[in-house]
């Protein structure tokens, strides 16, 4: 029994100590993250330029998700996991060494024909460019230096998987932190003294992924787990990851068509629609990477070392302070992107070729995309606790029935109803809506979801913080126009908003919960 209990503490107990050093890192991450959109919109706007940057950066992204970030490490991390259990060291490397010589072999021969076949690619994700000339021509150029970054990135996301199953969450989390910094030396201090300055982000994304590729060597070796490649289809472990990966391919392949969906909607709207949707979505990403991946990210190996049979309580309980840990951030999140999504895009992006147009439309989609946030990032909760028990298959069908959902929302509400960028955001909100609802009520069928009585404490607490929190921001929002300040006022006024805002709402909480706030999931 003392055994026992041993198991469940440790595991429950260092969940969100771990997750400190995921959110610290992608936090700092995040904030490069905004200093290079600041850095690229500044020297492109929303032209044809940076509409092309954009697309074709998301096309090596999206397939980076895809190959590793997604359906790869979802089926990798629990198999890798119970090869740790075991403590075989000769099979836990054969095991990687045979997994790492698959994947560069895929992604050798997959990056070779997307090179061969770059104006088939950009006519599938981005119609709107192909029957351009100038456009057609650009973007195929701008894809081919960048896609490479694929294989690069998606190798730096196998070593993370590694690192993160042995709990080392630093290094992968602060790792983004060189693609921002290419990007944003590339484009303040190289792009400029260029004719085409989009040439040189685009070479600057390459280099990104080679520098931080070879950051992850030392602490694999550290690990003593540095893949040596290796072809052997006979591997038991590459057996069962084959059985795990292709319905988790398919979810994670769906999930990416949504991406591909909204890319091919926007670039068959007016010019600058992609850069206000990026624009949009870039803040969306703000708390979403800084706290609901960064959960997703802790969680998925957490939920993995649990024995369902004597551990089930510990495995609802790590489900349960997920979603309450997102609720308590997302909600908030969601209120102040809404009431101030003009504020945060006319203080952030305002500047050089970033104009006023730009910033009302980009706020729009903001607005619109914010409805979806909690939904977004409950996502990234939920969708663990079906990979840690190696149910690949519900998330696949849940990411069907939102593609579905996500292309018929897009269409109606951006061409039939002539909402535009707009509409798409709203769609893709929706279809996270409907996409959560499902996996809540699957996890509910199956045992792993309680359902609690609505009226609980820390409900109230959620309720009421966020009352005095719309109301501070609708009377501030009201009495503000950003667009005719100073650069330095829309600082200042920014830095009180952000401020008084955050000060209201966990003072609030704080007196309702009569106990500090590290306690409110314990």
């Amino acid at each position: 029994m003392n055994k026992t209990n041993k198991l469940n503490k440790k595991p429950s107990s260092g969940l969100f100590n771990n997750l400190g050093k995921v959110v610290s890192g992608t936090g700092l991450s995040r904030i490069f993250g905004l200093i290079r959109d600041i850095s690229t919109t500044n020297l492109l706007g929303a032209s044809i330029f940076h509409d092309i940057f954009v697309i074709c950066l998301k096309i090596p992204n999206l397939f980076r998700r895809f190959f590793a970030e997604g359906a790869f490490n979802q089926a990798f991390i629990p198999i890798y996991s119970d090869y740790e259990k075991e403590n075989d060291l000769v099979n836990t490397r054969d095991f990687l060494n045979s997994l790492a010589g698959i994947l560069i072999t895929a992604l050798f021969v997959f990056t070779i024909f997307v090179l061969i076949f770059a104006p088939i690619f950009i006519f599938i994700f981005a119609p709107g460019f192909y029957f351009d000339p100038v456009k057609k021509d650009l973007s195929i150029n701008i894809l081919r230096i960048m896609f490479p970054y694929l294989a690069l990135i998606s190798l730096v996301a196998f070593a993370g998987g590694i690192q993160n199953t042995h709990k080392r969450f630093s290094i992968p989390a602060y790792t983004p932190i060189f693609f921002n910094l290419s990007l944003i030396i590339a484009a303040i201090i190289v792009a400029p003294m260029y004719e085409m300055p989009i040439y040189v982000l685009a070479w600057g994304v390459l280099l990104a992924g080679v520098l931080q590729l070879l950051i992850q060597i030392l602490p694999l070796w550290r690990l003593n787990r540095l893949p040596i490649p290796k072809i052997n289809i006979n591997n038991p472990g590459l057996k069962n990851f084959f059985r795990l990966i292709i319905p988790a391919v398919l979810a994670g392949g769906i999930i990416q068509i949504n991406l591909l969906v909204d890319t091919i909607f926007a670039s068959l709207l007016e010019t600058g629609s992609p850069t206000w949707l990026y624009v949009s979505d870039r803040l969306i990403q703000f708390p979403m990477g800084i706290f609901a991946i960064a959960i997703g990210t802790v969680l998925l190996p957490t939920l993995s070392k649990f024995d369902l049979n004597y551990e089930k309580d510990e495995f609802i309980l790590g489900i349960q302070k997920g979603q309450k840990f997102v609720l308590y951030i997302g909600i908030p999140s969601l209120i102040g992107l809404f009431f101030c999504a003009e504020d945060l895009i006319s203080t952030i992006f305002y500047r050089g070729a970033f104009s006023s147009m730009d910033v009302i439309n980009s706020s729009y989609s903001l607005m619109a995309f914010s409805f979806g946030l909690p939904f977004f990032m409950l996502m990234k909760v939920l969708t663990p606790a079906f990979f840690a028990r190696k149910d690949t298959k519900t998330p696949m069908y849940v990411a069907l029935m939102s593609l579905v959902l996500n292309a018929l929302f897009n269409y109606y509400l951006a061409f039939i109803l002539d909402y535009g960028h707009i509409g798409i955001a709203i769609g893709s909100s929706l279809a996270a809506i409907f996409s959560v609802l499902a996996l809540e009520i699957v996890l509910y069928r199956d045992g792993f979801v309680k359902s609690p009585s609505i009226f609980n404490k820390f409900n109230l607490n959620l309720f009421i913080s966020s009352l005095f929190l719309i109301t501070f921001l609708y009377f501030y929002t009201s009495q503000m126009d950003f667009l005719k300040l100073t650069q330095v006022e829309r600082i200042f006024y920014l830095s009180i908003e952000v401020v008084v805002s955050i000060l209201i709402y966990f003072s609030i909480s704080r007196l309702i919960l009569n106990k500090p706030l590290r306690f409110l999931f314990d």
